[in-house]
């Protein structure tokens, strides 16, 4: 009875971790949008706001939702969108892309290849592979990588405060 009520423990912790990672995670994406800056061409006027989206599983759990909901970036709401399939990022600004999608990160990435949007995985290759920006864990905590390259080949500018943070940054940043 006892090992059942440490497994159950166990897993009580491992799920209130991912979780909290997750919420860290949706906190990051907030912070990333804040710090980066799009051509005047991706935004529109002022009232359009500025769309978060998602693809693939979604690891959030309603994180994305709960830590965003009401949020500005600058004078632009913030809106989350869960795509379900490789179409219609019209409209989106940034897109995460979720870990179950690591399989299709070099054909989805090629997809977007022209497009201004600030692309973010958790895949560990994600950078590597031409995404933007990827979350890594270290120690428990959320880390990111960079890849400033692949933001500035579609005339994103990642400020220098973000690229301070960021773990490694791949690419030139003079």
């Amino acid at each position: 009875m006892l090992a059942v009520a440490f497994l159950l423990s166990a897993g009580d912790r491992t799920l209130a971790q991912a979780t909290d990672e997750y919420r860290v995670k949706a906190a990051f994406l907030f912070h990333f949008a804040q710090l980066v800056d799009w051509p005047a061409s991706a935004l529109g006027d002022e009232k359009q706001p500025l769309t978060l989206c998602t693809i693939g599983k979604d690891p959030f759990g309603g994180n994305l939702e709960a830590t965003l909901q009401g949020k500005f970036i600058g004078a632009r709401a913030l809106q989350i969108r869960h795509l379900k399939q490789r179409e219609g990022f019209h409209g989106c600004h940034v897109l995460f892309v979720s870990n179950s999608e690591r399989k299709e990160v070099v054909p989805l990435l090629a997809a977007l290849r022209d497009e201004p949007i600030l692309t973010v995985g958790e895949s560990g290759e994600f950078v590597k592979q031409g995404g933007m920006i990827d979350f890594c864990m270290e120690n428990s905590k959320v880390r990111f990588d960079i890849n400033v390259d692949a933001a500035l080949r579609v005339n994103l500018k990642i400020s220098s405060r973000l690229l301070l943070l960021a773990k490694n940054v791949i690419g030139n940043h003079s």
